[in-house]
């Protein structure tokens, strides 16, 4: 019954108009003042207070002062973020959005902080809610696609794609259950395709866990659409912390898993496995390769795991492409020996001197640029059976194996490859083999010595095999020949004196040099190590870059030609501008120190990473460089390599060392000084170009002096029309016929990215059906000169689908000297767009590629100039500011 004592309502009175409020406005006011005052006084964190006051108080405010927030809120967030204060950070965020809820542009931001700091499916959430706000915003569309890159990595639909694959899988069970295995666990569901396997071949209880928060969703939204809602308990966990009767109400049969990586063990599935038969599984029945069962425990009483086991496989091969991403190759770059650098190599080793380091890398041998040759027949690595707990409990703790390999081609020694045949049960079985068609690339276990060493039949390589950290580890460890054991990381120490001559000049030397392999071999025999080998990692591609001869001899030339035309400007200006400035030789570098009396001329290097480009401007002479290398490590190789080379100390600086806000690398070297060049590091590795790179260069052109130059001064785009049903795979799953009949493509095509990156067009399974074309142009030098959209007409030389538009780039160090992304010396990838849908076209046929430059965001859209409708279109985005 209602509240009796509840007093009865008064009339209604009409509302009063609210009274302006003398004290509140004068408040507004000031603190508007201050905010506007300490933000030019970069004062950003009170600015940031005083405007949270303001708005406040005076939301009606929020219109006009928008602009200014967002501004003051980015601002304080890279203080913050640069002092660690991540909490506060993400504090202000908050206070932010409560009053902008909406504001695409700080929910982004917010995301991208996210991201930087590891939160991937929360970044993608923010991402995602920017761009159901404005579809059509460059930045959250492209950090989307980046971070879609992390969510649902590209294998994904590999594998979804892979027939072969998904159908041998659902065979093993479908066998398994039908034998009586009704209970069943998948572990790292992925899409769920593996559990729904299990549902309709007619288990009873079918369940499985995902760790990724993004998988996991996408697996309830799949198996939902699927109609097994409520038919498969999906958890979002770890299969480690998962217990019975907690998250599963007793042990199962079966479980299915295929968290194996291109080294089998690298996804953790010897932990898992352990794990789950300890907690998860019922009690095993036989092994799994006998065909004997035991008939008093019938399958729905015993468990099992599919796959039941592997055997891994290896090679020794020679490889230009990997000994160029691993070790130093060059004994010159740029005009610089690099004997003094030290020993350099690649973060993959399987060394147990340091446990920062990878134990192998992957790389898919067939698509390899130059291609690889076989030194030894393919050798049996390791045989493991998964339904054996104790075997499993062991591995980690046998003894290192030995295995002696004939050798049988000839050729430099660069890795082990290795691949593995995944047992689904008695019959059927998978292999990542090289030579298969496989969605499997293969693991790589580089060579890492600062010499090359050549095999020859006759030979015998040893390799030593352990599991340590439950990660398989493939160690070349030695030579025999003629009796003799040759170790070969016994001549490692870059300080010690050696007959060898350590890396040669070319990248690829001749085999038949006698006396090369004879003093190598005796240094190897008879020189000990004396401790722990000292050397310095760098990225693949950094060393990459530093083994790319033409692209630093090239930036060598470049340099020597302005300097010379400053030096001749300086010159006619007379003896105040510096008159009589000499220019070192090139193969003469100075000894002594700079001339205090002329200006140098100062040469600001902000590539990204390792970088000798600074080293090369000061060894010119009369130039004061500056070097962006931010790693102790690196800077120490560098000085090394300037003393080596005679260049003066006070000639090469770090930048990064005396600039206070990194953020703010571009400024002046001094109060009263400007730069003669700027090196911009404008194209990616992966084949993209970097992000803020117009920004960038339109901040370099007003630190210039007079003549003064970016490199590169301009950049052109190049691509061309391929069909590639590789590229197609690739990105997306090609509706339901791979995926056995479920519904799976709408759903994970939802991460598809139309950009394709680190490709090797060179090696790329495609049709060309055009020549290459122009299709853009980036002057760094003359804004002026830029456009943001272009048509380009591009003729099919062949009959076919367009699929994609893949590209690279010339980049125009001056008029007369370019580097290329495209050729095999390049450290750079390439990358592709492609279309939504294919695009057919004749031979003869006209294709109008349209292109657009949005900030740093490219889209190319392609049409048939003749057949109105016969449209694909390509949403290639990148490049906009983070």
């Amino acid at each position: 019954m209602p509240n009796t004592s509840t007093r009865p309502k008064r009339g209604r009175r009409n509302r009063r108009v609210p009274r302006e409020d003398p004290a509140r406005n004068e408040l507004v006011s000031r603190s508007l003042e201050s905010a506007q005052q300490c933000l030019f006084n970069q004062d950003y964190g009170t600015a940031f207070v005083h405007y949270l006051l303001v708005l406040n108080l005076a939301p009606v405010l929020k219109d006009f002062a928008s602009e200014s927030f967002r501004f003051t809120l980015f601002k304080w967030a890279d203080e913050l973020d640069s002092l660690g204060r991540i909490q506060d950070l993400f504090d202000c965020y908050e206070q932010a959005l409560e009053l902008f809820p909406t504001d695409e542009v700080i929910i982004n931001s917010m995301g991208e902080h996210l991201f930087r700091m590891g939160f991937r499916d929360e970044a993608a959430g923010h991402f995602h809610k920017a761009l159901k706000l404005k579809p059509d915003y460059p930045e959250a569309k492209e950090n989307f696609y980046r971070v879609a890159n992390w969510l649902v990595e590209r294998w994904h639909f590999l594998m979804l794609n892979d027939r072969r694959r998904n159908h041998k899988y659902q065979q093993a069970i479908q066998k398994a259950v039908e034998g009586g295995c009704n209970t069943v666990l998948d572990i790292g569901t992925g899409t769920g395709i593996l559990g729904m396997c299990a549902k309709k071949a007619g288990a009873a209880e079918v369940y499985a866990c995902e760790l990724s928060k993004t998988m996991y969703e996408l697996a309830c939204e799949v198996v939902t659409a699927n109609g097994m809602n409520g038919r498969i308990k999906i958890l979002h966990m770890k299969s480690l912390e998962m217990e019975v009767p907690k998250d599963i109400p007793k042990r199962v049969s079966l479980v299915v898993t295929e968290t194996v990586d291109a080294g089998l063990f690298g996804e953790g599935i010897i932990e898992s496995l352990i794990h789950a038969w300890n907690h998860l599984l019922l009690p095993p029945q036989t092994h799994f390769l006998q065909s004997t069962q035991d008939p008093s425990r019938p399958p729905s009483q015993t468990g099992r795991v599919i796959p039941a086991g592997a055997t891994v496989f290896g090679m020794a091969v020679q490889c230009l492409e990997i000994r160029r991403h691993h070790r130093l190759c060059v004994s010159e770059v740029g005009g610089l020996a690099t004997a003094a650098a030290g020993e350099l190599h690649s973060p993959v080793s399987c060394s147990s001197e340091d446990d920062s380091t990878e134990p192998y890398t992957t790389e898919r041998l067939s698509r390899l640029p130059g291609g690889y040759t076989p030194l030894t027949e393919p050798f049996n690595a390791l045989d493991i059976d998964f339904n054996n707990v104790k075997e499993l409990e062991g591995l980690c703790s046998r003894e290192v194996s030995r295995v002696r390999l004939p050798v049988t081609g000839e050729g430099l020694l660069d890795a082990l490859a290795v691949w593995f045949q995944l047992h689904l049960d008695q019959e059927s079985s998978l292999s990542t083999g090289p030579k298969e068609d496989t969605c499997w690339e293969q693991a790589i276990y580089p060579v890492q010595t600062p010499h090359n060493f050549p095999l020859r039949p006759g030979d015998e390589l040893i390799v030593e095999i352990s599991c340590r950290d439950a990660y398989l580890r493939l160690c070349s460890v030695a030579v025999a020949r003629d009796g003799r054991e040759f170790r070969l990381d016994d001549c490692l120490d870059p300080d010690k004196p050696r007959n060898n001559p350590g890396p040669s000049s070319n990248p690829n030397p001749s085999l038949n040099a006698e006396a090369e392999l004879c003093s190598a071999l005796a240094c190897l025999g008879t020189e000990q190590s004396s401790g722990p080998r000292d050397y310095t990692m760098l990225e693949c591609a950094e060393m990459a870059l530093l083994n790319n001869q033409p692209y630093h001899d090239s930036f060598r030339r470049a340099l020597a030609k302005l300097i010379t035309n400053l030096k001749d400007a300086r010159s006619v200006q007379g003896p105040s501008q510096g008159q009589g400035l000499e220019v070192m030789p090139l193969t003469d570098p100075p000894s002594g120190p700079m001339d205090p009396g002329p200006d140098p001329f100062y040469v600001l290097d902000v590539s990204e990473g390792f970088s000798v480009l600074s080293l090369m401007a000061a060894s010119q002479g009369q130039v004061k460089a500056y070097s962006s290398v931010e790693k102790t490590q690196h800077q120490a190789v560098l000085r090394r390599l300037a003393r080596a080379n005679g260049v003066p100390e006070e000639a090469l600086e770090f930048w990064l060392n005396q600039v206070e806000d990194e953020q703010a690398v571009l400024q002046r070297p001094s109060r009263e000084k400007l730069w003669s060049a700027i090196i911009l590091d404008c194209v990616e590795t992966c084949g993209l170009v970097r992000q803020k790179l117009m920004e960038k260069a339109t901040l370099a052109r007003c630190l210039l002096e007079d003549g003064g130059q970016i490199f590169p001064e301009r950049i052109v785009l190049y691509g061309m029309l391929v069909e590639s049903d590789t590229l197609l795979l690739e990105s997306a799953v090609q509706g339901q016929e791979p995926t056995l009949g479920f519904n799976i493509a709408p759903f994970i095509n939802q991460f598809t990215v139309p950009v394709h990156v680190f490709l090797d067009l060179s090696t790329l399974q495609c049709r060309h059906l055009s020549d290459s074309v122009e299709l853009f142009i980036l002057d760094l030098m003359n804004t002026n000169a830029n456009y943001t959209n272009r048509e380009v007409k591009v003729q099919a030389s062949a009959s076919g689908r367009v699929t994609a538009v893949p590209f690279w780039y010339q980049i125009h160090l001056n008029e007369e000297i370019s580097v290329s992304t495209f050729n095999q010396d390049s450290h750079w990838k390439q990358a592709a767009v492609v279309l939504h849908q294919p695009l057919a076209v004749r031979e003869g046929d006209w294709v109008q590629l349209a292109v657009t430059l949005q900030k740093s965001s490219i889209s190319i859209s392609a049409s048939i100039e003749e057949e109105a409708g016969e449209t694909g279109t390509v949403d290639s985005v990148r490049e906009s500011a983070q």
